[in-house]
Protein backbone atom coordinates (compact mmCIF):
# COMPACT_ATOMS: atom_id res chain seq x y z
CA UNK A 1 0.00 0.00 0.00
CA UNK A 2 1.48 3.23 -1.06
CA UNK A 3 0.22 6.55 0.92
CA UNK A 4 0.71 9.88 -1.05
CA UNK A 5 0.10 13.13 0.70
CA UNK A 6 -0.42 16.19 -1.88
CA UNK A 7 -2.08 19.07 0.74
CA UNK A 8 0.67 20.01 2.89
CA UNK A 9 4.10 18.95 2.70
CA UNK A 10 4.32 16.04 -0.51
CA UNK A 11 5.16 13.08 1.40
CA UNK A 12 4.89 9.74 0.17
CA UNK A 13 5.18 6.27 1.90
CA UNK A 14 4.92 2.43 0.79
CA UNK A 15 4.00 0.71 3.90
CA UNK A 16 4.29 3.61 6.77
CA UNK A 17 7.92 4.05 5.50
CA UNK A 18 8.89 7.50 3.83
CA UNK A 19 9.92 7.00 0.19
CA UNK A 20 13.34 8.78 -0.38
CA UNK A 21 14.61 9.97 -4.13
CA UNK A 22 11.31 12.04 -4.26
CA UNK A 23 12.87 15.48 -3.04
CA UNK A 24 13.05 17.04 -6.40
CA UNK A 25 10.14 19.22 -6.84
CA UNK A 26 9.74 18.09 -10.59
CA UNK A 27 8.85 14.93 -10.02
CA UNK A 28 6.40 16.05 -7.20
CA UNK A 29 4.79 18.21 -9.57
CA UNK A 30 4.93 15.07 -12.31
CA UNK A 31 3.30 12.68 -9.91
CA UNK A 32 0.74 15.31 -8.47
CA UNK A 33 -0.41 16.37 -11.91
CA UNK A 34 -0.70 12.56 -12.55
CA UNK A 35 -2.57 12.11 -9.85
CA UNK A 36 -4.78 14.61 -9.51
CA UNK A 37 -5.46 14.22 -13.37
CA UNK A 38 -6.13 10.47 -12.45
CA UNK A 39 -8.51 8.94 -14.93
CA UNK A 40 -6.94 9.38 -18.30
CA UNK A 41 -3.35 9.55 -20.40
CA UNK A 42 -1.24 12.56 -21.19
CA UNK A 43 1.13 12.58 -23.61
CA UNK A 44 4.64 12.77 -23.34
CA UNK A 45 4.83 15.66 -24.84
CA UNK A 46 2.33 17.59 -23.19
CA UNK A 47 3.88 16.90 -20.01
CA UNK A 48 7.47 18.25 -20.69
CA UNK A 49 5.47 21.31 -22.08
CA UNK A 50 3.95 21.76 -18.92
CA UNK A 51 6.68 21.50 -16.41
CA UNK A 52 9.46 22.50 -18.09
CA UNK A 53 7.82 24.65 -20.98
CA UNK A 54 10.79 27.40 -20.81
CA UNK A 55 13.49 24.75 -22.55
CA UNK A 56 13.66 23.69 -25.83
CA UNK A 57 11.59 20.63 -26.75
CA UNK A 58 14.35 18.03 -26.79
CA UNK A 59 15.88 19.54 -23.49
CA UNK A 60 12.66 19.28 -21.57
CA UNK A 61 12.00 15.85 -23.38
CA UNK A 62 15.04 14.60 -21.58
CA UNK A 63 14.26 16.26 -17.98
CA UNK A 64 10.48 14.29 -18.18
CA UNK A 65 12.60 11.34 -19.11
CA UNK A 66 14.63 12.07 -16.22
CA UNK A 67 12.28 12.48 -13.79
CA UNK A 68 10.26 9.44 -14.88
CA UNK A 69 13.07 7.47 -13.95
CA UNK A 70 13.83 9.07 -10.43
CA UNK A 71 10.10 8.73 -9.44
CA UNK A 72 9.92 5.16 -10.52
CA UNK A 73 13.16 4.29 -9.12
CA UNK A 74 12.54 5.62 -6.06
CA UNK A 75 9.44 3.40 -5.65
CA UNK A 76 10.97 -0.13 -6.94
CA UNK A 77 13.97 0.75 -4.28
CA UNK A 78 10.63 0.07 -1.55
CA UNK A 79 9.21 -3.21 -2.97
CA UNK A 80 9.78 -5.69 -4.89
CA UNK A 81 5.89 -5.91 -5.84
CA UNK A 82 4.86 -4.70 -9.45
CA UNK A 83 1.68 -3.57 -8.46
CA UNK A 84 2.95 -0.90 -6.06
CA UNK A 85 6.28 -0.25 -8.15
CA UNK A 86 3.93 0.38 -11.14
CA UNK A 87 2.42 3.28 -10.01
CA UNK A 88 2.98 5.45 -13.48
CA UNK A 89 1.47 3.23 -16.76
CA UNK A 90 3.92 4.15 -19.48
CA UNK A 91 2.60 3.17 -23.09
CA UNK A 92 4.84 4.29 -25.72
CA UNK A 93 4.40 8.60 -25.66
CA UNK A 94 1.18 7.95 -23.33
CA UNK A 95 1.76 8.35 -18.97
CA UNK A 96 -0.91 8.39 -16.90
CA UNK A 97 -1.58 7.10 -13.32
CA UNK A 98 -1.57 3.37 -12.78
CA UNK A 99 -5.68 2.75 -11.15
CA UNK A 100 -4.71 -0.89 -10.60
CA UNK A 101 -2.23 0.19 -7.86
CA UNK A 102 -3.29 0.15 -4.28
CA UNK A 103 -2.91 3.78 -3.19
CA UNK A 104 -4.27 5.82 -0.43
CA UNK A 105 -4.29 9.48 -1.64
CA UNK A 106 -5.65 12.46 0.02
CA UNK A 107 -7.05 14.28 -2.32
CA UNK A 108 -9.01 11.28 -3.76
CA UNK A 109 -10.93 10.74 -0.47
CA UNK A 110 -11.67 14.51 -0.16
CA UNK A 111 -12.94 14.49 -3.76
CA UNK A 112 -15.29 11.87 -2.90
CA UNK A 113 -16.59 13.25 0.35
CA UNK A 114 -17.23 16.28 -1.58
CA UNK A 115 -18.99 14.48 -4.24
CA UNK A 116 -21.03 12.30 -2.15
CA UNK A 117 -22.35 15.65 -0.27
CA UNK A 118 -22.80 18.29 -2.57
CA UNK A 119 -26.13 19.92 -3.42
CA UNK A 120 -27.17 18.64 -0.41
CA UNK A 121 -27.55 21.75 2.56
CA UNK A 122 -25.52 21.48 5.67
CA UNK A 123 -28.75 21.21 7.95
CA UNK A 124 -29.73 18.09 5.88
CA UNK A 125 -26.51 16.49 6.48
CA UNK A 126 -26.96 12.59 7.51
CA UNK A 127 -25.05 11.12 9.87
CA UNK A 128 -22.75 9.19 7.50
CA UNK A 129 -22.56 12.73 5.50
CA UNK A 130 -21.51 14.36 8.21
CA UNK A 131 -18.65 12.22 9.23
CA UNK A 132 -17.08 11.98 6.04
CA UNK A 133 -17.30 15.53 5.90
CA UNK A 134 -15.62 16.06 9.00
CA UNK A 135 -12.85 13.09 8.03
CA UNK A 136 -12.34 14.95 4.94
CA UNK A 137 -11.37 18.33 6.38
CA UNK A 138 -8.62 16.91 8.72
CA UNK A 139 -6.77 15.50 5.49
CA UNK A 140 -6.78 19.11 4.65
CA UNK A 141 -3.03 19.86 6.04
CA UNK A 142 -2.28 22.98 4.17
CA UNK A 143 -2.64 24.05 0.72
CA UNK A 144 -1.76 21.68 -2.58
CA UNK A 145 2.27 21.97 -3.18
CA UNK A 146 3.17 25.15 -1.10
CA UNK A 147 5.90 26.82 -3.18
CA UNK A 148 4.79 25.74 -6.66
CA UNK A 149 3.45 28.50 -8.52
CA UNK A 150 2.79 27.14 -11.74
CA UNK A 151 -0.36 28.02 -13.49
CA UNK A 152 -2.00 24.57 -13.64
CA UNK A 153 -0.90 24.56 -10.03
CA UNK A 154 -2.30 27.62 -8.42
CA UNK A 155 -5.55 26.92 -10.44
CA UNK A 156 -6.10 23.02 -9.12
CA UNK A 157 -4.98 24.95 -5.10
CA UNK A 158 -7.62 27.14 -5.50
CA UNK A 159 -10.23 24.86 -6.33
CA UNK A 160 -9.18 22.56 -3.92
CA UNK A 161 -9.80 25.67 -1.17
CA UNK A 162 -12.48 26.76 -2.49
CA UNK A 163 -14.10 22.92 -1.88
CA UNK A 164 -12.48 22.73 1.57
CA UNK A 165 -14.53 26.23 2.54
CA UNK A 166 -17.71 24.80 1.27
CA UNK A 167 -17.26 21.69 3.36
CA UNK A 168 -16.25 23.63 6.31
CA UNK A 169 -19.57 25.88 5.63
CA UNK A 170 -21.72 22.31 5.07
CA UNK A 171 -19.93 22.06 8.68
CA UNK A 172 -20.81 25.23 10.55
CA UNK A 173 -24.56 24.76 9.05
CA UNK A 174 -24.52 21.34 10.46
CA UNK A 175 -23.38 22.15 13.72
CA UNK A 176 -25.74 24.98 14.06
CA UNK A 177 -28.72 22.83 12.96
CA UNK A 178 -27.57 20.10 16.05
CA UNK A 179 -26.66 23.47 18.62
CA UNK A 180 -22.76 22.32 18.31
CA UNK A 181 -22.11 25.72 18.74
CA UNK A 182 -18.31 25.53 19.97
CA UNK A 183 -17.54 23.38 17.04
CA UNK A 184 -19.43 25.17 14.56
CA UNK A 185 -16.99 27.84 15.89
CA UNK A 186 -13.77 25.93 15.49
CA UNK A 187 -14.94 25.57 11.46
CA UNK A 188 -15.37 29.42 11.24
CA UNK A 189 -11.87 29.95 12.80
CA UNK A 190 -10.39 27.38 10.09
CA UNK A 191 -12.12 29.43 7.07
CA UNK A 192 -11.16 32.57 8.33
CA UNK A 193 -7.37 31.49 9.19
CA UNK A 194 -7.62 31.02 5.04
CA UNK A 195 -9.99 34.34 4.46
CA UNK A 196 -9.92 36.86 7.42
CA UNK A 197 -12.24 39.01 5.36
CA UNK A 198 -14.80 36.18 4.87
CA UNK A 199 -17.91 38.59 5.49
CA UNK A 200 -20.51 35.45 5.56
CA UNK A 201 -18.43 33.04 7.77
CA UNK A 202 -18.40 35.92 10.06
CA UNK A 203 -21.98 36.39 10.16
CA UNK A 204 -22.40 32.17 10.61
CA UNK A 205 -19.79 32.95 13.35
CA UNK A 206 -22.13 36.41 15.19
CA UNK A 207 -25.51 33.56 15.11
CA UNK A 208 -23.68 30.61 16.40
CA UNK A 209 -22.52 32.69 19.18
CA UNK A 210 -25.84 34.23 19.69
CA UNK A 211 -27.72 30.70 19.69
CA UNK A 212 -25.04 29.77 21.99
CA UNK A 213 -25.94 32.66 24.91
CA UNK A 214 -23.06 34.83 23.99
CA UNK A 215 -24.20 38.03 22.41
CA UNK A 216 -20.91 39.71 23.46
CA UNK A 217 -18.79 37.66 21.39
CA UNK A 218 -21.31 38.07 18.55
CA UNK A 219 -20.93 41.37 18.70
CA UNK A 220 -17.29 41.45 18.93
CA UNK A 221 -17.23 39.32 15.71
CA UNK A 222 -19.01 41.89 14.08
CA UNK A 223 -16.20 44.38 14.88
CA UNK A 224 -13.71 41.43 13.75
CA UNK A 225 -15.45 41.84 10.51
CA UNK A 226 -15.64 45.55 10.29
CA UNK A 227 -11.54 45.75 11.04
CA UNK A 228 -10.87 42.52 8.54
CA UNK A 229 -12.96 44.23 5.31
CA UNK A 230 -11.42 47.59 5.83
CA UNK A 231 -7.65 46.56 6.27
CA UNK A 232 -7.99 43.92 3.46
CA UNK A 233 -10.44 45.51 0.88
CA UNK A 234 -11.31 49.27 2.49
CA UNK A 235 -14.61 48.89 2.82
CA UNK A 236 -17.60 48.58 5.10
CA UNK A 237 -19.56 45.62 6.39
CA UNK A 238 -22.91 44.68 3.94
CA UNK A 239 -26.27 46.21 4.89
CA UNK A 240 -26.85 42.53 5.57
CA UNK A 241 -24.01 41.84 8.42
CA UNK A 242 -25.06 45.32 9.48
CA UNK A 243 -29.22 44.14 9.86
CA UNK A 244 -27.78 41.02 12.03
CA UNK A 245 -25.61 43.28 14.31
CA UNK A 246 -28.67 44.99 14.79
CA UNK A 247 -30.86 41.85 15.30
CA UNK A 248 -27.92 40.57 18.53
CA UNK A 249 -27.91 44.22 19.84
CA UNK A 250 -31.59 44.05 20.53
CA UNK A 251 -31.57 40.52 21.55
CA UNK A 252 -33.99 39.59 18.89
CA UNK A 253 -33.53 37.28 15.37
CA UNK A 254 -36.87 38.92 13.54
CA UNK A 255 -37.89 35.41 12.64
CA UNK A 256 -37.06 33.42 16.01
CA UNK A 257 -39.33 33.46 18.56
CA UNK A 258 -37.73 30.27 20.44
CA UNK A 259 -35.62 30.69 24.09
CA UNK A 260 -31.99 30.09 23.70
CA UNK A 261 -30.85 26.48 24.23
CA UNK A 262 -33.69 25.11 22.40
CA UNK A 263 -33.80 24.47 18.33
CA UNK A 264 -34.29 27.46 16.12
CA UNK A 265 -35.00 28.09 12.62
CA UNK A 266 -31.24 29.15 11.14
CA UNK A 267 -31.46 32.71 9.65
CA UNK A 268 -31.36 32.93 5.55
CA UNK A 269 -27.99 33.39 3.89
CA UNK A 270 -29.41 34.75 0.40
CA UNK A 271 -27.47 33.82 -2.74
CA UNK A 272 -25.99 36.90 -3.11
CA UNK A 273 -23.70 36.13 -0.24
CA UNK A 274 -22.27 33.99 -2.48
CA UNK A 275 -21.77 36.81 -5.28
CA UNK A 276 -20.01 39.02 -2.82
CA UNK A 277 -17.76 36.36 -1.43
CA UNK A 278 -16.84 35.32 -4.88
CA UNK A 279 -16.06 39.29 -5.54
CA UNK A 280 -13.83 39.46 -2.34
CA UNK A 281 -12.11 35.80 -3.00
CA UNK A 282 -10.84 37.77 -6.93
CA UNK A 283 -9.70 40.59 -5.12
CA UNK A 284 -8.07 38.90 -2.79
CA UNK A 285 -6.50 36.84 -5.56
CA UNK A 286 -5.25 39.64 -7.76
CA UNK A 287 -3.49 41.18 -4.65
CA UNK A 288 -1.76 37.90 -4.65
CA UNK A 289 -1.15 37.00 -8.25
CA UNK A 290 0.42 40.75 -8.25
CA UNK A 291 2.67 40.08 -4.66
CA UNK A 292 3.56 36.69 -6.63
CA UNK A 293 4.85 38.35 -9.87
CA UNK A 294 7.08 40.62 -7.58
CA UNK A 295 8.61 37.91 -5.89
CA UNK A 296 9.29 36.41 -8.50
CA UNK A 297 10.73 38.85 -10.20
CA UNK A 298 12.87 39.98 -7.41
CA UNK A 299 14.20 36.07 -7.49
CA UNK A 300 14.91 36.20 -11.29
CA UNK A 301 16.93 39.60 -10.99
CA UNK A 302 18.96 37.72 -8.09
CA UNK A 303 19.93 35.13 -10.07
CA UNK A 304 20.80 37.31 -13.00
CA UNK A 305 23.27 39.26 -10.86
CA UNK A 306 25.29 36.06 -9.20
CA UNK A 307 25.26 34.61 -12.59
CA UNK A 308 27.15 38.02 -14.38
CA UNK A 309 29.52 38.22 -11.08
CA UNK A 310 30.45 34.26 -11.63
Amino acid sequence: MIQITLFGPFEVRCEGAPVPGLEARKAQELLAYLLIQRGRAWSREFLAELLWGQRMPAQSKKYLRQTLWQVQSALASQTSEPAVADLLALDGEWIRYNEQCAVQLDVAAFEQAHNRAEGVPGSDLDVQEAVALRQAVQLYRGDLLPGCYEDWCIFERERLQTIYRGMLDKLIDCCQRHSQFEQGLAYGETILRYDRARECTHRRMMTLYYLAGDRTSALRQYEHLAQALREELDVQPSRRSAALRDQIRADSFADSPLPLGNPRPTPHFQPSDAAADSRQHLRRLHVSLLQMQRQIGQEIAAIELALADS
